[in-house]
């Protein structure tokens, strides 16, 4: 059974290359330097946000409803979610994803609670709350 494929190198975090491709039809093989593309260097809690994104259609209420998290948790987790497919915004430049300054770093800042909240619970290990912590930044 095919698993998913990781990006990141598990021993530095640097991108992983995919070198080499096969047809499971007919077993043709390409070797070469693939890219993965953005949204497989997402990691599986990112990918999920993600799927609740799409699911709520952009709703972050409803997220907030379905993740069972605060607002301003689901904001911080999406603004991370944003800069880890490259999507900031430009330094000084206001946008939908800060509406007025310090929210952010509240946001944040529930966000890495929710995150240490989580691994208290059992919920996730060190090692998952380490990559959340770090998608969170700062």
């Amino acid at each position: 059974m095919p698993h998913d494929a990781i990006a990141t190198c598990p021993i530095c975090s640097g991108e992983l290359a995919v070198t080499r491709l096969r047809c499971r039809a007919c077993g043709t093989s390409l070797e070469g330097d693939f890219n993965v593309g953005r949204f497989a260097r997402l990691s599986r809690e990112q990918f999920d946000l993600l799927e609740s994104f799409l699911r709520s259609r952009g709703n972050l209420k409803e997220m907030e409803r379905e993740l069972g998290v605060s607002y301003p948790t689901v904001r911080a987790r999406v603004d991370a979610l944003l800069r880890a497919l490259g999507y900031a915004a430009p330094a000084g430049v206001a946008d939908e994803t800060e509406p007025m300054p310090g929210l952010e770093r509240t946001a944040a800042a529930a966000a890495r609670r929710e995150v240490l909240e989580r691994l208290a619970r059992h919920e996730i290990d060190a090692q998952a709350a380490a990559a959340a912590l770090r998608d969170l930044g700062g």
